[in-house]
């Protein structure tokens, strides 16, 4: 579970495909914090860590999750949001999302506003 509120960015620094899947390497200021199998949201999209590596960590996006997000469009040197996993001990400052993609959906118009 997450709160939606960014934590901090990170640096696609490699895309490697495994099988159907592919794995991103990402370097970012709390990449050394984590550990495998923690859950990390990655531009709205939930993640399990699999490796870590001074300040990069690996996730692997399987097929289903490439398909309902634009993850297969990620390539090194994007920048993308990070946020972990929401814990008893913290303040609620977003809502609780789960960051699980359900389906894909198309923009039909967007309107610029002031502000």
């Amino acid at each position: 579970m997450f709160t939606g509120i960014v934590e901090c960015t990170g640096i696609i620094k490699s895309v490697s495909s495994a099988g159907a899947n592919k794995n991103f390497l990402v370097e970012s200021p709390i990449s050394k914090e984590l550990k495998p199998d923690q859950s990390v949201n990655h531009n709205g999209v939930c993640l399990t860590v699999t490796a870590v590596s001074g300040n990069t960590h690996t996730v692997t996006a399987v097929e289903e999750t490439l398909q309902k997000t634009n993850l297969n469009t990620w390539l090194p040197g994007l920048h993308i949001n990070l946020e972990r996993s929401l814990t008893l001990q913290q303040r609620l400052d977003g809502h609780i999302v789960q960051g699980h993609a359900d389906t894909i959906s198309t923009c039909l118009k967007r309107k610029e506003k002031n502000g």
